[in-house]
């Protein structure tokens, strides 16, 4: 009776089904375990756990070690020759503008504004062409000539532009932007993007020395920054 209960248990042991925990993470010496099931084989079943082992170093150590390698970052950022255009070195340097005569009423303040700047950064008035054309249409061809010309630092570009019923504007507004985009490219002289393209007046009189400030002006601040960048760093 004995050997039949052992044979029978043996049995049952050999073919018994291995009772897991339900299926997950659990924690297993304060290590996170993943119990994973692995399908009846040679009438047993068995599992697999695998050990995600935690970091090594602690929150505030990981968070200690980026710092360190930002402030790393920084050292060698300092130990990098790095070019940038001034706006206090501007005596000397010769500019275009190029400003469209349609919606002059927001146009004459733009270039007021940037005429300006140029003298509040020591830019002489003589050192200043500008040249008007009908439309931002024909602003691009115009930039592209002054610098080929080779006599100015930099060209700044001054429109505006406000939306109306028909698509016109768009097309005008992405031909006057791709057009001093070319210019810059094709003349190798920083022209610089003043055209304001506006849904109505109200926006573009407050861009124009209203309650957003003077654009013009903003933009000859850039001029005066790229044309000191090219003059004194990237002139070959």
């Amino acid at each position: 009776m004995a050997a039949a209960a052992s044979s029978c248990s043996s049995s049952i042991a050999n073919n018994r089904l291995v009772h897991h925990r339900p299926h997950g993470i659990f924690k297993h010496n304060h290590q996170p375990i993943i119990s994973v099931p692995l399908r009846h084989q040679q009438s047993s079943s068995t599992s697999l756990s695998l050990h995600l082992q935690p970091p090594k170093e602690s929150r505030f150590g990981i968070l200690w070690k980026r710092k360190e390698d930002e402030k790393g970052l920084l050292g060698s950022l300092a130990a990098v020759r790095q070019l940038t255009g001034s706006l206090t070195i501007a005596e000397g340097l010769y500019f275009g503008i190029v400003v469209a005569r349609f919606n002059e009423i927001v146009t004459k303040p733009l270039l007021e504004g940037a005429l300006d700047t140029f003298k509040k950064y020591s830019v002489k008035e003589e050192d200043i062409d500008v040249v008007w054309v009908p439309s931002s249409f024909e602003i691009g061809l115009v930039a592209e000539k002054l610098g080929k010309s080779r006599k100015h630092q930099a060209i700044l570009c001054i429109g505006a532009m406000i939306r109306g019923d028909t698509s016109h504007y768009d097309a005008v507004a992405n031909s006057a932007a791709s057009g001093v985009l070319s210019a810059g490219l094709k003349s190798g002289v920083p022209c610089i993007f003043g055209v304001l393209t506006c849904d109505d007046m109200e926006q573009a009189l407050n861009r124009a020395a209203g309650k957003s400030g003077n654009k013009g002006a903003e933009a000859a601040l850039t001029a005066i920054e790229m044309a000191s960048l090219f003059e004194h760093h990237l002139k070959f």
